[in-house]
C-alpha cells in the first residue's frame, strides 16, 4: 500500500500546526513549528492570500489525515462508517479515528508516534484480548485488552516510550498497567476526551463531503 515517506515535519508546517508526528521531537525546541518556521515551498505573497471557503474545509481534512498517517481512501472509508452512525457525524469520526489499533497503542505509550505504532502492529508486536492484531485499521471496543506480545516485551522502543507514562499519564478512557505492558479500554472515546485535537474543526470536514 502506498505511504507518505517523506519528511514529516514538513507536513506539520504544511497545516501551520503540530501533528505529533515524530514524538519527543514534537515537544522538544527542535520542533519546526516552535521555531514558527514558514510553509514548506510558499514565497511571503503566496502565504498572504485568502483561503476559499473550500480551501479551508480541505486543510482541516487534511490536518486530520495527516495526524493519523491516513491516505485518502481509508479515511473516507472512516467517514462513511462514521456517517451511518447514529449520532453527529464529525465526533463519530474522531470516535473511530481513536479507536483504531495503531492509535492506541500509541495513546498507551507502547509507541512514541503512530508510525511507529503502526509498525508494531504490522510486525505482530501487539495482541488483542489474547490474540495477535496485525492490521493498524482494527478498532478496538470498550473492555478489550491490549498489550505487548511475550517474546516483543524486551523492545528498546517500546521501554523507553513507555517512559512517557510517568509524566503524562494515559488517555480517561483507557487504563495501563506499564509493569505488565497491558492496557485497557474503559470506554469509548468522547469527542471532549481528545484534547489534542482542540483546534480541529470537523465539522468543516463534513460540509466538505457533504459538496
Amino acid at each position: 500500500m502506498a505511504r507518505y515517506v517523506g519528511p514529516a515535519c514538513r507536513l506539520c508546517r504544511a497545516e501551520h500546526t503540530k501533528l505529533f508526528l515524530k514524538g519527543e521531537r514534537c515537544n522538544s525546541p527542535k520542533c519546526p513549528i516552535n521555531k514558527k518556521r514558514p510553509s514548506p515551498g510558499k514565497g511571503p505573497r503566496e502565504r498572504m492570500k485568502k483561503m476559499s471557503d473550500y480551501g479551508i474545509q480541505l486543510r482541516e481534512k487534511q490536518k486530520l489525515k495527516r495526524m493519523y498517517m491516513l491516505l485518502e481512501k481509508q479515511f473516507k472509508i472512516l467517514f462513511d462508517k462514521a456517517e451511518r452512525m447514529k449520532g453527529i457525524t464529525g465526533e463519530n469520526l474522531i470516535t473511530l479515528l481513536e479507536s483504531r489499533i495503531d492509535n492506541i497503542v500509541y495513546r498507551l505509550h507502547f509507541a512514541s508516534s503512530r508510525s511507529q505504532a503502526r509498525q508494531l502492529v504490522n510486525h505482530g508486536h501487539i495482541k488483542v484480548n489474547g490474540r495477535r492484531v496485525t492490521i493498524p485499521s482494527y478498532l478496538v471496543r470498550e473492555n478489550d485488552v491490549i498489550e505487548v506480545h511475550e517474546t516483543s516485551k524486551k523492545l528498546v522502543n517500546i521501554k523507553e516510550s513507555l517512559k512517557q507514562f510517568s509524566r503524562s499519564g494515559v488517555s480517561p478512557w483507557l487504563e495501563l498497567n506499564p509493569d505488565e505492558m497491558r492496557g485497557k479500554v474503559l470506554a469509548l472515546p468522547r469527542r471532549s476526551d481528545v484534547t489534542e485535537l482542540a483546534d480541529v474543526k470537523e465539522h468543516l470536514i463534513v460540509e466538505l463531503y457533504s459538496r
